[in-house]
């Protein structure tokens, strides 16, 4: 299950054995909220936002998630299909920097 970026107190990952659509898990202090990457003709179109079975993000953090998936998704993309698709190994990135 590899996290795939930290970002300000959040983790976001993918779980080892996923399924599509595509899509990022972003924890915070115990709770989590799952972003699908809606993909049509190779662009993003929409991240939507997907209830989990585990306490979910408070409304402030997942806009924050949000926001950070929506500038990162087409890095997420990516790292989804070496991790899944190319069985690549992929890197945690650490972002310092506030959007």
């Amino acid at each position: 299950m590899p996290t795939i970026y930290e970002y300000f107190g959040f983790v976001f990952k993918f779980y080892s054995l996923e399924h599509e659509p595509i899509h990022v898990h972003a924890e915070k202090a115990g709770r989590q909220t799952v972003f699908d990457i809606i993909i049509e003709n190779g662009k993003v179109v929409e991240v939507r936002e997907r209830k989990g079975k585990s306490p979910q993000l408070t409304d402030r953090e997942k806009n924050e998630a949000r926001e950070f998936v929506e500038k990162y998704a087409m890095n997420i993309i990516e790292k989804w299909i070496n991790f899944f698709v190319l069985k690549k190994s992929v890197r945690r990135t650490v972002i310092k920097k506030k959007l």
